[in-house]
């Protein structure tokens, strides 16, 4: 079978009913994407699907055609110089950063769709689940890209536990 990820055709290997997420990790070696609850409910597996976050752990690979092109964090940017991932960096985003790959693809998706989301926006698109509960860090992160504000300085009135 074939996928487009990426922006390449790559070849694997695999049951019909194989998640996407097993492909992308195991077949074609984007360790990326984590596994986290294996039931789509923590976003820890977020890819994008022809410009979609989706679930990548409950997606059963033979329903994704290899004319559909997936994103996966390592895809949205050569160099770790997409906004997203820039602002995770200079806000401090991330605490233990297990979850961050899927925020980061959810957060780009929202971004892509809304260039200057809401709170509620965010709070709509942002269903990933994070144990250090770094919500409020997020919403900043995307507000200061949305804003085109300057992600070296934005984090310094990053206060835990206040509304950003």
């Amino acid at each position: 079978m074939k996928l487009h990820v990426n922006g390449q055709v790559r070849e694997f290997e695999a049951e019909e009913d194989t998640p996407l997420l097993w492909v992308i990790r195991e077949q074609l070696g984007l360790t990326g994407t984590k596994y986290g609850c294996g039931v789509a409910q923590c976003g820890a597996c977020t890819v994008h699907i022809d410009g979609e976050p989706t679930r990548s752990c409950v997606r059963p690979v033979s329903t994704v055609t290899a004319e559909q092109k997936i994103v996966t964090i390592e895809g949205l940017s050569l160099d770790g110089n997409h906004p997203v991932q820039k602002a995770w960096a200079a806000l401090d985003v991330p605490q233990c950063g297990f979850c961050q790959s899927g925020m980061i693809m959810a957060a780009a998706a929202l971004l892509k769709q809304k260039k200057n989301p809401t709170d509620a926006d965010i709070d709509a698109a942002m269903t990933n689940i994070c144990r250090c509960g770094t919500y409020n860090r997020v919403r900043k992160a995307i507000h200061v890209i949305a804003k085109g504000g300057d992600v070296k300085t934005a984090g310094l009135d990053i206060v835990e536990g206040s509304k950003a």
